[in-house]
């Protein structure tokens, strides 16, 4: 019985075209060669496939590929088919010549905050997982799915977070995102269909995440900050606040548990809704982690997590979860199908039930302490005049400068190839707090191999302590 067309080999759009199917079958692979739509090195099907796929005879192809052979745009050898002959390719004659990309040379070392070390992404047991889990998904997981996300996901997730971090939830109040950004865009439109206008934010935070809010209709206003972190009583008619509360970004300070309280009252008092974005809350390092502040009042608190930091921001993995009003109005925000893979989601279930994303966190949360522990001590010892805060959690930490030398820090840190942060980059335009000299120093994005070497970058640049 003859094979169908369709599984023949593999495709090639050509439209043969001229004086006679042969002549035009020859030019027209001939043009597709030249032009270089058809890469020196690439295997062409066999004659019996390119025939039945164009609707012409065999002989017809076999000799348009020996002509071409002739010619040199093609070899043919025994066992490893026709293919096209390596040869510089001329572009079309009416083609605009491409400028020739001039080599950048990027910084040698980055301490840009927010970034976890990429080489430690644990391959191998992710792989095992991911085995695991395509091989007991049932066919509908691979079909459009559930705005929500995979049940298996979000499942996992309730327990998980229930347990390591004190969240009250069940699977129908989680929402699984593709990343914190576009958690924000999901929420900033159910907000803005309940008629929300302004949403307090913090006076330190990521301008990413104000400008997401601002697209979606919600103008930002800062809160006052000091040493107790945020400060919600100037909370008035607001319709929700975005904190981190157990570990402020980019300070790293808790929120103080009076604040904490504070801040709940007044969402159970007007209605409005808090928005924890629990920022580096897997990695504390002098003491047990803060609980989720969403524990305290699961009807209007929404938690916000990411496998971000934990694990690494390309898989853009991240959940919401939801007041049970607020649950169906994001759902229906975020559109009808799912719009994160599902292959991914089933293979992080997989990852958290398994024990493998606890092993995962607890060996991160030990080599990145070390990194802290060194980063600290090196400081103290080559600046001593130069303060590191913010260092009981998380990926980063900031260095309190002398007045006056952040900018020169930052270009002395340019000079040494070092990609560097200072804070103003990350103070609300609107906010009232007294501008600090400082440095946001993450110690996450180093592969260990570049660790020393980004560390000696930092304090080169460092500046000289302030004459007496």
């Amino acid at each position: 019985m003859p094979k169908p067309w369709a599984t023949l080999g593999v495709d090639l759009h050509l439209e043969p075209a001229g004086p006679g199917v042969r002549r035009g079958l020859t030019d027209a692979l001939r043009e597709a060669v030249r032009t270089g739509r058809l890469a020196p090195g690439t295997r062409l099907p066999s004659s019996r496939a390119l025939a039945a796929d164009l609707g012409i005879a065999r002989n017809t192809v076999a000799e348009a590929y020996t002509d071409l052979v002739a010619e040199g745009w093609l070899t043919a050898r025994q066992g490893s088919g026709t293919r096209v002959a390596e040869r510089t390719v001329v572009p079309p004659a009416d083609a605009a010549p491409r400028p020739r990309p001039r080599p950048r040379s990027g910084p040698a070392h980055s301490l840009v905050p927010g970034t976890p070390d990429l080489g430690s992404f644990p391959r191998a047991q992710w792989l095992r997982a991911a085995r695991r889990a395509l091989a007991t998904a049932p066919n509908t997981a691979l079909g459009y799915g559930d705005p929500r996300g995979r049940v298996e996901l979000r499942t996992a997730l309730a327990g998980y977070l229930a347990r390591a971090r004190g969240v009250t939830t069940d699977p129908e109040r989680i929402l699984v995102c593709a990343g914190i950004s576009h958690g924000l865009r999901v929420l900033g439109a159910a907000l803005r269909a309940r008629g929300a206008s302004t949403i307090a934010v913090e006076s330190y935070g990521l301008d990413a995440h104000w400008d997401l809010l601002a697209d979606a209709g919600l103008r930002t206003v800062p809160l006052p900050f000091d040493r107790r972190g945020t400060d919600p009583g100037e909370l008035t008619d607001e319709s929700a606040v975005l904190l981190t509360p157990a570990h402020q970004f980019p300070m790293g300070g808790t929120l103080h548990r009076d604040r904490r309280a504070a801040v709940v009252d007044w969402a159970r008092r007007t209605g409005g809704v808090v928005v924890e974005d629990d920022y580096d809350g897997e990695f504390r390092y002098d003491r047990q982690p803060v609980g989720a502040l969403q524990g305290l009042d699961p009807d209007h608190v929404v938690y916000a997590g990411t496998a971000s930091k934990s694990l690494a921001p390309g898989l853009r993995l991240a959940w919401l979860v939801l007041p049970p009003d607020l649950a169906v109005e994001a759902a229906r925000a975020k559109g009808h199908i799912d719009t994160c893979g599902a292959l991914d989601q089933l293979t992080l279930a997989e990852f958290l039930v398994s024990g493998a994303y606890d092993r995962h966190v607890r060996a991160a949360r030990l080599r990145y302490r070390r990194r802290r522990d060194a980063l600290v001590a090196a400081v103290a010892r080559r600046a001593p005049h130069v303060h590191a805060t913010g260092i009981a959690a998380g990926l980063h930490m900031v260095l309190s400068l002398p007045p006056g030398t952040e900018r020169a820090t930052l270009r002395a840190a340019d000079w040494q190839g070092l990609a560097l942060h200072g804070l103003r980059r990350y103070r609300h335009p609107a906010a009232t707090v007294e501008q600090r000299d400082a440095l946001v120093v993450g110690y996450g994005t180093p592969p260990d191999h570049a660790w020393s070497g980004a560390l000696d970058a930092l304090c080169s640049a460092l500046p000289d302590p302030p004459e007496a």
